[in-house]
Order: structure tokens, then C-alpha cells, then sequence
């Protein structure tokens, strides 16, 4: 058996710039982990078999992890077939990226358990048709994405501050958040410029989410938690990607764990994120 854990992300900040004739939009944000984990374990099978603990998530094709398992047997084929299973802690339609993270997990535990030795650069091309923050979990660094948000470039951004992210228990639609929105190609800020020389504190005031004002309009309950992780005495609080989740950056512990605290009391599933944080991105054997 191998095992591994799959790692949420959030967005600091994101910039719908233009909407394309093909339906997507060119955008600019910044990508940083969470203290927050699937587990995956892989044994050699007969036969592909994908197990979930969450049975609200279908396990078919439609699955991201099953994408991108035939998506690397087509593109290289497999000496062996493998189950896998997953405990699933990141909520899904959440805006934390867990059927991305779950795909890219899937292309390295591959790449690792056939001895194909594929580069990075070969998974991020692979990973570029299964989801758009494929390639980002596939780097596994904090940075910044662009074009589709597929484009990453590697920046020292992870929070040298506390992240508590609540999840307010519902999914919100990203088809309906990018359809609600109005993209902007001159904003007044650049969100790299901002994350890179502006201190946390300031990012209230020159960070933004263009998907949050049309996401808040239909879902409320995200506005109030935002609100209140201000109240908390958060320096930074936004909703992550298309929602739903929304999340503090803390400057002291007492504060945070103040606030986590109080929302997992009040039935939220909430997480807490230590400063620096680097995820584990190691795929081990379990004797």
C-alpha cells in the first residue's frame, strides 16, 4: 500500500480580466496551501477501482481522479492497474480546489508507482485538460496563476500568518459565479504586485476576489462570515475562488484559534493553517 495526502488550496485575490470566445476567462490570482487534507491509499489491483468516503462525490467518470488516471494511461499506458482510496476531508464546491488537488496527486502517485519518470513540466501538460488548478497542484508551490489560471509562476507567498478557513456547508456553482461577473482588463491593482510587496494587513484594501460581489449576491451567508472573521480580528478575510468557503489570515495565534474555535461551535467545518505552512508532497509505502 502507498499512501499520500492531497492538500486544498486558496486564492489570494482573483482577477477576472476578459471573458474568451471559448468560454473561459483569462484571470489573474494567487495561490497559496491549507492545513487541509484528503488521504489517498493505492494498492496494485486487478482492474481500476476508485473508493471515496464521501458518497455525495460520484466515483464515475466523471470523477477528477479518474480523469486523470485514464487521461495518464492514454498518454503513456500502465504496466498495472491500481485501486484507490480516499478519505475525504475538503468539502467539495467549496473554492478550495480539491478535485484538482486529487487529480494532480493522482499523476504523481502514477508517475512514481510505474517508474516513468515524468518531469514536472510533462505532468502540467498533462494535468492542462483535466481542471484548470490542476497544474498548480502539480507544481506544489505557492505562486501565482494566469491565463486560464494554468500558467504558474512560483512566488514566496504563502502567509507568514494564521489561515482559518470556514466552509459555510453549502456548494456555490463556478459556472454561475464566472457567468454573474464583470470582467475587468485594467484593474487597479496587480494582484502579484500586491502579494509580493504589500503586507497582509494592507491586502484589505488592495486585494480583491471579482468573483465574491456577484457570489454573495445569492449566497449571504458567505458576506456574514466574512464579516465576522473581521469581527474576529482577522487582517485579511475573502471568499477563496468561486466560493464557497471564505477564510481569515490571523497575525497571532490566540486570535485565530479564538476564531476557529467559535465557528467549528457553531457547526461550520472550519480549519486552521500555521504560519510558513509547506505541504508534505511525499507518496510513501505503509508496510
Amino acid at each position: 500500500m502507498w499512501i499520500a495526502n492531497s492538500y486544498a488550496k486558496i486564492n489570494l485575490g482573483l482577477h477576472v480580466l476578459e471573458r474568451l470566445p471559448t468560454g473561459y476567462h483569462r484571470i489573474e490570482t494567487g495561490f497559496c496551501f491549507l492545513e487541509w487534507s484528503d488521504r489517498f491509499e493505492v494498492n496494485p489491483s486487478d482492474e481500476y477501482r476508485l473508493t471515496l468516503t464521501e458518497s455525495s462525490i460520484p466515483s464515475d467518470d466523471q470523477n477528477l481522479i479518474t480523469k486523470a488516471y485514464k487521461a495518464y494511461q492514454q498518454y503513456i499506458g500502465l504496466k498495472n492497474q491500481y485501486s484507490i482510496s480516499v478519505t475525504k476531508n475538503i468539502p467539495a464546491g467549496a473554492g478550495l480546489g480539491g478535485g484538482s488537488s486529487n487529480a494532480a496527486l493522482t499523476l504523481r502517485i502514477l508517475n512514481k508507482l510505474e517508474e516513468t519518470g515524468l518531469s514536472d513540466s510533462e505532468l502540467t501538460d498533462l494535468s492542462r485538460d483535466i481542471g484548470a488548478d490542476v497544474p498548480f497542484f502539480v507544481k506544489g508551490t505557492p505562486g501565482l496563476g494566469t491565463g486560464l489560471g494554468q500558467d504558474i509562476e512560483p512566488l514566496d507567498i504563502q502567509p507568514s500568518a494564521w489561515i482559518v478557513a470556514i466552509w459555510p456547508g453549502f456548494e456555490s456553482s463556478t459556472a454561475e459565479a464566472y457567468k454573474n461577473c464583470i470582467p475587468n482588463s485594467d484593474p487597479e491593482f496587480s494582484i502579484r504586485d500586491v502579494l509580493v510587496n504589500e503586507e497582509p494587513d494592507e491586502w484589505r484594501y488592495l486585494l480583491s476576489n471579482d468573483l465574491e460581489p456577484p457570489v454573495i449576491a445569492y449566497n449571504e451567508l458567505i458576506g456574514n462570515i466574512k464579516d465576522q472573521i473581521y469581527e474576529f480580528g482577522a487582517s485579511y478575510a475573502a471568499m477563496s475562488g468561486s466560493g464557497s468557503t471564505v477564510f481569515g489570515i490571523f497575525e497571532q495565534d490566540f486570535v485565530a484559534i479564538n476564531a476557529y474555535e467559535s465557528f467549528h461551535d457553531l457547526g461550520f467545518k472550519t480549519n486552521i493553517t500555521r504560519p510558513n505552512f509547506k505541504p508534505d508532497h511525499g507518496i510513501y509505502r505503509k508496510e
